[in-house]
């Protein structure tokens, strides 16, 4: 069984999608501390042609708390106005009549706690990108949480079994090959292929990468999605 293993971020941007589509079983880490500065309640979308990020309102953030102990704000002026962000940067875009309509569902989320609201939109998300991987909670995983690093990583693997372990390519210099194979777990790093192969027409504009999956769905048809999906190396 492929695993993999990512906290909720904020509509991430396409390389998170690809881990996700590339394992079996996908384990959301809700139970880590929150990052300030990180992508759990920000990412970046197109405006004007240039990188603009845009944030989930929160009601605290505090790198002393886990993901799933706080909270967002639901406050309707700060939601509406984030939504009408997003139409004024997309409103022209080619799919931007069946993505706004998923989007402003998302916000409709019926909870205030961050956690539930972040799963439920990657969970979206997916449907809509078509990726049928199975999402795991980490906190209702029976596990050793005094493990730190890779040791809990390793611990999650195996009590759910995997046979492969697949992270992103950022994780190269945190995680052990050979710690790995020592438990009879296949190590590997995933990394989305670079422009041209990961471009799409973004406008007239000069492509600009990385952005939110929002980006990537505005611009792209099913069939582009799926293409760019598919489009990484393991190692």
């Amino acid at each position: 069984m492929k695993l993999g293993v990512m906290q909720p971020y904020f509509f991430p941007y396409l390389g998170y999608w690809q881990l996700m589509n590339a394992v079996d079983q996908y384990v959301i880490y809700d139970d880590v501390n929150y990052i300030k500065g990180g992508w759990i309640n920000r990412n970046r979308i197109l405006v004007n042609g240039k990188a603009n990020f845009f944030h989930l309102p929160m009601k605290e953030k505090s790198p002393n708390k886990l993901i799933n102990e706080l909270t967002w704000d639901r406050d309707e002026r700060k939601i509406t106005k984030l939504l009408r962000t997003i139409e004024f940067a997309y409103k022209k875009a080619p799919q931007f009549r069946k993505v706004m309509p998923l989007i402003e569902k998302i916000f409709s989320f019926d909870s205030d706690k961050l956690a539930p609201f972040l799963i439920n939109q990657l969970e979206a998300v997916k449907n809509f990108l078509e990726i049928e991987t199975k999402f795991i909670v980490s906190s209702e995983i029976p596990k050793d949480n005094s493990l730190k690093g890779q040791d809990k990583l390793l611990a999650i693997c195996e009590m759910l079994g995997a046979s492969e372990y697949y992270n992103a390519f950022g994780g190269t210099e945190l995680y052990s090959h050979e710690d790995f194979a020592t438990r009879n777990i296949d190590l590997k790093f995933l990394k989305s292929l670079p422009p041209p192969v990961t471009e799409y027409r973004q406008f007239k504009n000069e492509f600009v990468p990385d952005l939110s999956i929002i980006d990537v769905m505005m611009f792209c048809d099913v069939k582009q999605l799926k293409k760019l999906l598919s489009s990484y190396i393991l190692f």
